[in-house]
């Protein structure tokens, strides 16, 4: 009788002994599901701070564009360049929203399928994708804005092409009126003389003279090369290295003096536009 009372306290201490341990492994397990719960709480938690920070970014990267297309659209020596940079940026911000659009979708699928109800969650998340859905907007708004001003470039550069083109011919017109007119100002201002003694100028044509007959001055065909091109507005001295000199052509008295200079005759124009005003030709015969 002893040893059945011995062997049943024995089985009933074993029965208590497991259900010592069966109760410290349920413990365990709970308290390990509870770490993995909120390990993935504060992922989730952490992950959706991360979304703020990118959404709050993309709001001051949209409005740092939206300065700079402003600014750009009042600047007429823009590039292409540059307005291809504007168009990069915005795309790259539209794939980056589309990004944050598929996470917090993710989250929100996530927080869905939990056993967790966070009502605060759940409002930040539609919070979030409300952001993301004006910022959607303001960047389609921002692009609409740049195929816009690129359309007012296009048509002010083929104004500006037009405009160039005139300009340009207005120039080429200009310049050639400008070398017309200084020709017909040289061709004007041109001016011939020939010195040298009578038999010189006889035997040029230059004069033609005869027993009894009164001396003619360039009526024949004379020898033009004799004669040395100038300008009126320039020539003021004419050395004629001789003692004597004698102007033949009909240059008007006061409008110039003869000189001596060391011995040498030198004509000296005093009145240009006098002296020349009968004759473009002087004609000074020396001995």
């Amino acid at each position: 009788m002893k040893k059945f009372v011995t062997l049943g306290l024995i089985a009933a201490l074993g029965l208590t002994a497991c259900d010592s341990k069966s109760k410290k492994a349920e413990d365990e397990a709970i308290a390990q599901a509870s770490r993995e719960e909120l390990a993935s709480a504060v992922a989730d938690r952490d992950q959706l701070l991360t979304l703020v920070n990118e959404i709050n970014q993309g709001m001051d990267q949209i409005k740092q564009l939206e300065n700079i297309l402003t600014v750009s659209n009042n600047i007429p020596g823009e590039t292409m360049t540059q307005r291809e940079q504007i168009q990069s940026d915005i795309a790259a911000i539209q794939k980056a929203l589309q990004d944050r659009r598929e996470k917090l979708a993710e989250l929100e699928k996530k927080l869905a399928s939990s056993n967790q109800s966070n009502n605060t969650l759940r409002q930040t998340i539609a919070s979030l994708r409300s952001q993301i859905d004006s910022q959607t907007a303001e960047i389609a708004t921002l692009k609409s804005n740049l195929g816009e001003a690129q359309q007012r470039i296009g048509h002010l550069d083929s104004v500006v092409d037009s405009l160039t083109s005139t300009v340009t011919a207005v120039t080429d017109e200009r310049d050639i009126a400008q070398q017309e007119s200084e020709t017909l100002a040289n061709e004007l201002n041109t001016c011939y003389y020939a010195i040298g003694s009578k038999a010189e100028l006889k035997d040029r044509h230059i004069i033609e003279t005869g027993f009894l007959r009164k001396t003619r001055l360039l009526k024949g065909d004379f020898d033009q090369s004799f004669f040395t091109m100038a300008d009126k507005r320039t020539l003021s001295r004419i050395a004629l290295h001789s003692k004597k000199a004698q102007i033949l052509t009909n240059q008007p008295e006061g409008s110039y003096v003869i000189d001596d200079d060391n011995g040498q005759k030198i004509l000296v124009i005093t009145n240009p536009d006098a002296f020349w005003s009968l004759s473009n030709y002087l004609v000074i015969k020396i001995d």
